[in-house]
Formats: C-alpha cells, structure tokens, sequence
C-alpha cells in the first residue's frame, strides 16, 4: 500500500483516471494552460486551473507566488476566443498582475497593452510582456487566498479519496 495516498502499490491510478478532465476547455486551451501551469511552477508559484471567483467568473488559471501576489492568466486559443470574449477586465479584482496567455499563432497585436502577455504551448510558456501591478487591498488577498486553499484542499481530497469524486467535480 502506499503510505502516501493508502492505494495499492501496484497499480496506482493516472491523475487523470481520478480527476475527470473540465471538458470546458478546447485542447488547444488546455495545452496553453499546461504551459503556463509549468512557467508559474519554475517561478516558484503554484497554480490552480478553472478557479471560481466570487463575482461568477472563472479564472483559466490563477497563481499563488511569493509573498502572496496573486496573478490570474485568461487563455485566448484564436483570434475568434479572443474577440467573443470581453469579461476580461472583471478578473482584475481578484488578482496584483493579469496577463494573457495564447498560443504562436494568435497576433501579440491583439492583446490590450495594458495586460501581461505570455505565449504558451503544451511543454512551456514565455512572457513577452509584464503587466502592471495593481496590488490588492488586504482583505480581498485574504479571501481570494483563502478560496485558493480550500479548492487546492478539494482537489488533494480527491486525489487522496477517489470516491469523493462525483459527477465530474470535486
């Protein structure tokens, strides 16, 4: 058995066998996120995906660095992605730094230059720019920081209790 999550030794199940994959996203999306999630993880930060904020959006992937700035990165897979989608700016409430992350193929041109932006494919990303800083106020870092941990915490349950996961969310 395995100390580390009680399964059996021999036959440990994929991440992906007990987490259901979001099946929101397109598979280029998803191969940005994977890209960003690695870049953010060499910087020293740690990552989520798909993280719920309180004012109903939904942040691709928002990052926990250090000393407790919090950057949230919109992934726009097309052109099309981007020009239909114009929630961006409520995601600025949440986070000290903003960025968008695309693949090669979409123009750096249509990025607002107002936010970071970091061009992404499924074994890495890149910032070509940075964003500017908009610190947030201590009690919104504190509940935003909060949320982060209790769906990291989700996440870990379910890594740990396979069976707490139903219907594809956790």
């Amino acid at each position: 058995m395995s100390a580390t999550l009680g399964l059996p030794d021999s036959a440990p199940p994929s991440v992906e066998a007990l987490l259901p994959p979001d099946r929101r996203q397109s598979p280029t999306a998803l191969r940005i996120q994977r890209g960003v999630r690695r870049l953010f993880s060499e910087m020293g930060c740690v990552t989520l995906p798909e993280f719920s904020l309180v004012n109903g959006r939904r942040a691709d992937v928002i990052a926990l660095c250090g000393a407790g700035k919090l950057t949230i990165v919109e992934i726009k897979s097309s052109v099309a992605d981007f020009r239909a989608d114009r929630k961006w700016p409520d995601y600025r409430d949440f986070c000290d730094r903003f960025f968008f992350a695309i693949p090669e193929d979409v123009p750096e041109s249509l990025i607002p230059e107002e936010c970071g932006l970091i061009v992404a494919d499924a074994y890495g990303a890149g910032i070509l720019r940075e964003p500017p800083e908009h610190p947030l106020s201590g009690a919104r870092r504190k509940a935003v920081t909060l949320r982060f941990a209790h769906s990291a915490a989700r996440i870990l349950h379910a890594l740990a209790d396979p069976g707490a996961v139903r219907e594809g969310a956790l």
